[in-house]
């Protein structure tokens, strides 16, 4: 493999040799290299099919098939948004007004141009008894408000700022 290519890829490359370069494991390879870039990037896809011998379009396809995989950049923070219907019965519609008005995010828009935040819904986080719920990347906040909620934004926000202050 060339040498630019190589460097383009390296960490790809570090994914794919811990899996053996199997193809079978493709599905924990891709796993990783969205950890690593927070969504699929096509060239990624296709330098990932290369390398196990398969088609680009098969990749795509499993990428594609998984609501867990994303095609497109996200944010640092995804906050999914449940809208089951414990959740729904107990105002998440308003939650995600509330978030989507403060982050500035219209219409289809569900990432912050400073890529800090993608607010998603999905049908179902699984903790009922906590409705309505938000889970931020992996941690789940049951018994939400839209003011709990936009104070978590503003934690969040806090937290970042207070880690990209200059000395």
């Amino acid at each position: 493999m060339p040498t630019v290519m190589y460097r383009k890829f390296e960490k790809v490359c570090a994914i794919v040799e811990r899996h053996g370069a199997d193809p079978a494991k493709l599905i924990p390879i891709l796993q990783e290299v969205q950890d690593e870039y927070r969504y699929l990037p096509e060239e990624v896809m296709t330098f990932v099919a290369t390398t196990l011998s398969l088609s680009p379009a098969k990749v795509y396809g499993v990428a594609s098939f998984y609501a867990h995989f994303a095609l497109v950049p996200k944010g640092k923070y995804v906050v999914r948004l449940c809208d089951g219907t414990a959740c729904h019965v107990k105002g998440s519609e308003n939650l995600l007004d509330a978030l989507r008005q403060k982050l500035g995010l219209t219409g289809t828009d569900v990432t912050t141009p400073d890529m800090l935040f993608t607010v998603e819904t999905v049908s179902c986080l699984g903790a009922c008894g906590l409705a309505p719920v938000i889970v931020v990347n992996e941690t789940v906040y049951g018994q939400m408000t839209s003011v709990k909620a936009l104070k978590l934004l503003e934690d969040i926000k806090k937290k970042e700022e207070s880690t990209h202050v200059s000395v």
